[in-house]
Formats: structure tokens, C-alpha cells, sequence
């Protein structure tokens, strides 16, 4: 995650059965002449009945996802769930809160789409909103990002009962970024990958949590 100081920074198809019915035939020769007045000497032939399969809906295929590369961007890119542990006013909560914020910045370095990161972000918290717009700048005209996935392993949150804002310590991961032209080439050099600690800052209200403030642990 690029970024400058402590509040400000860039940074399946579905298989149908097919049920068959096999015809088995049994016949019996007599010893000369064929069967009379409808009887036979032998075993009376005998087929079984055939079974009719009723059609089933064919489910829809789930879409597949695929990472982008250098020939386009990425496709059905899964958007990220606010976990319920995520909305309690709690140590846990703040943790949940904070992997989950990290997600949706994920997501939009992988889609271009910042709408869901800016709807858990303060409008005053300088950092996230460079991360947006360093988003917004790459993914702009026929452009498109390749790489910058996050991962958070280690969140260590700081949760003070009554206090209006809570903090988070967080080992982010985040995977090189590359940004491509329509014509398949790079827009410019490669920004390395990286795994530094941040620290982030949120207040819970009546609509949940929200990262008022965000920088790096130098």
C-alpha cells in the first residue's frame, strides 16, 4: 500500500442426467411350429416399460472469477461481505471492522470501484481519501490495474469501553501494482510490493464503524 505519512498517503456448468431405458427381450423357440390360438410352449416374451425422465431447470452457471492481467481487467470480482461481528461495538467488532475495511480497499484497487470504500470512510480522513483517489488516477480513461491485492493477517486492536474512537494496528500486505494501457502496455513502472504496518482509527455511530483516520507506522 503506497502511501506518504500518518494521515495522508497514496497508496460450474451443471451436469443433467439422462436417464435410458433398456428394452430386454426374452423369446422362446418351441420345438417346431409356432405358438397356436395365442399360447406358447416357451417363456412368454416380456419387456420392461419405459421410463420417462421428467426435465429439471439447468442452474445457472456461477460466474468465474478472473484476476486481471495484461490483456484486460478483472472479471467478476467478488465484492466483499461485512461480516455481523463487524457492526458490534466491541474489541472484536473494531478487528472484524478493520479486515473488512481492507477488503473493500482491495476491491477497488482490483475493480476500480471506490463507491464501498468511501461508504466506511470518514470524508475527513486525508489517507483514505488518497488511496481513493490514487485509485480513481490509475483506473482513469481505457486504464486498469493489475496486482495490488491486500491481505491483512495480524489486526491488533486497541478497544477503550466509552471511548468515542478506537485504534487498530494492522500488518498489511499488498501485492505489486501495475497499471495498463488499452494498448497492453504498461501506463508506468511497477510500484513494488509491499508489507508494512499501519495503524487506523475508527468511531462507531448509529450506522456502524467508520475509519476516521489511517497512516503508516514508520
Amino acid at each position: 500500500m503506497t502511501s506518504r505519512t500518518f494521515s495522508s498517503g497514496r497508496l460450474r456448468l451443471s451436469a443433467i442426467s439422462v436417464l435410458s431405458a433398456s428394452v430386454l427381450a426374452l423369446s422362446a423357440c418351441s420345438s417346431g411350429e409356432g405358438p397356436k390360438n395365442g399360447s406358447s410352449d416357451g417363456a412368454t416374451p416380456s419387456a420392461s416399460a419405459s421410463a420417462t425422465a421428467s426435465p429439471s431447470a439447468t442452474p445457472t452457471p456461477t460466474p468465474v472469477y478472473k484476476p486481471a492481467d495484461a490483456k484486460g481487467k478483472a472479471q467478476n470480482v467478488p465484492v466483499p461481505v461485512k461480516p455481523a461481528l463487524a457492526d458490534k461495538n466491541s474489541k472484536e467488532g473494531v478487528e472484524a471492522f478493520t479486515k473488512y475495511w481492507f477488503q473493500v480497499l482491495s476491491y477497488a484497487y482490483e475493480t476500480g470501484n471506490t463507491a464501498l470504500m468511501e461508504s466506511v470512510s470518514g470524508p475527513d480522513c486525508r489517507f483514505c481519501n488518497g488511496l481513493r483517489d490514487n485509485v480513481k488516477n490509475a483506473w482513469q480513461g481505457q486504464r486498469w490495474i493489475v496486482g495490488g491485492k491486500i491481505q491483512t493477517p495480524t489486526v491488533k486492536p486497541v478497544f477503550r469501553p466509552g471511548a468515542k474512537s478506537q485504534q487498530a494496528t494492522i500488518q498489511v500486505i499488498q501485492q505489486e501494482i501495475s497499471i495498463y494501457k488499452a494498448t497492453g502496455t504498461l501506463y508506468q513502472a511497477a510500484t513494488r510490493a509491499s508489507n508494512r504496518a499501519s495503524q487506523a482509527v475508527v468511531r462507531f455511530d448509529s450506522t456502524g464503524w467508520t475509519v476516521i483516520d489511517l497512516g503508516l507506522i514508520r
